[in-house]
């Protein structure tokens, strides 16, 4: 494994990932047969306040297991989360409870299932300062109000249940819930996916607002990598759970290092920078029975029999800028 490369950035880290891995045993198709699914492997990442981290990906890349990572409810299977400089699963469980799980609030993906359809937006609201016993009564009642006023939805919807409610009203919902508690880390996974298109970019600009009210540390996950580069300080690509890039969102516009950072800005095309389609040949590697050195080469157009040789290691090619590639693209497309 890697040890990280220390960034530009000296602020010290909300949370912050040492090579981390997950891996889950399943079951295979034989009887009694027993496989390895690895959901994450060596991953290293860094999140400060203030700042927004992208995380981009295919499906099944592992962008949810590193979400799950992050928010402490899947533990590792090698590798330490540092918490504000604690080790989080070195904490005992109230510590982790108490520290850690008021200091980070999760959006899911769908609100229509994050949420529980036979309670009242205000008890959905309330239901993080009744587990952790935040305030009285009256005062956990006037914290929900706020909330609803904070992420712009009505009072007259204090009483209505979320079947009752739009999309985006559900979302925004949801983004209440996650700051009830007053968190210092915000995870985002797929927030906008479910709406439709005229709501997303208003769900994003809350997102943006809150941040800069709060000094959130948030992590944007999502597949689509113009939003991700749009909402983001740094963008963090995964292939077959392995963190292969890491770059300043704003240098995106030249292009990434990585040639699978690469084809996905190319799926992407903006009408002021088009670019030509990469379409990516060759068999897709499955999670259970990874394929040797760097897992992307099997799609590759630039792939060499090192690249089957060799884990790429992680390279700091200049500040803020990290890649695990044997061959890197170079230059502006």
């Amino acid at each position: 494994m890697n040890a990280p490369q220390k960034m530009d950035d000296t602020r010290p880290p909300l949370i912050e990932l040492r090579d981390v891995c997950v891996w889950h045993r399943i079951g295979g198709q034989k009887l009694f047969e027993r496989q390895t699914v690895y959901a994450l492997s060596d991953a290293c990442l860094t999140v400060r306040a203030g700042e927004t981290v992208g995380i981009v990906g295919e499906s099944g890349c592992g962008k949810s297991t590193l979400a799950k990572a992050l928010v402490g409810l899947q533990p590792p299977t090698h590798g330490e989360i540092f918490f504000r400089g604690q080790s989080l699963w070195k904490m005992d469980a109230a510590q982790r409870r108490d520290e850690f799980g008021g200091a980070v609030g999760m959006v899911f993906q769908d609100p229509s299932t994050a949420l529980n359809r036979r309670l009242s937006v205000r008890q959905v609201i309330r239901d993080p300062l009744d587990v952790h016993r935040r305030g009285n009564p009256a005062e956990r009642e006037a914290r929900v109000i706020a909330l609803m006023e904070m992420v712009g939805l009505p009072l007259s919807a204090l009483d209505a249940l979320p079947t009752q409610l739009s999309g985006g009203q559900r979302q925004r919902v949801a983004i209440a819930r996650a700051l009830a508690l007053g968190p210092a880390l915000l995870i985002a996974d797929e927030p906008t996916s479910a709406l439709d298109v005229s709501v997303r970019a208003q769900i994003l600009n809350l997102l943006g607002e809150l941040q800069q009210r709060f000094n959130l540390g948030i992590v944007f996950i999502s597949h689509d990598l113009q939003t991700v580069r749009r909402m983001s300080d740094r963008v963090v690509t995964m292939y077959l759970g392995r963190i292969v890039e890491e770059v300043p969102a704003a240098q995106l516009r030249q292009g990434g290092a990585h040639p699978y950072t690469r084809a996905l800005l190319s799926a992407t095309p903006g009408i002021l920078h088009p670019a030509q389609p990469i379409a990516l040949d060759g068999p897709v590697p499955s999670a259970t029975r990874p394929p040797s050195g760097c897992a992307f080469r099997t799609r590759c157009w630039k792939s060499t029999e090192a690249c089957a040789r060799e884990l790429p290691p992680r390279v700091l090619i200049q500040p803020g800028h990290a890649v695990r590639c044997l061959t890197p693209e170079s230059g502006t497309d």
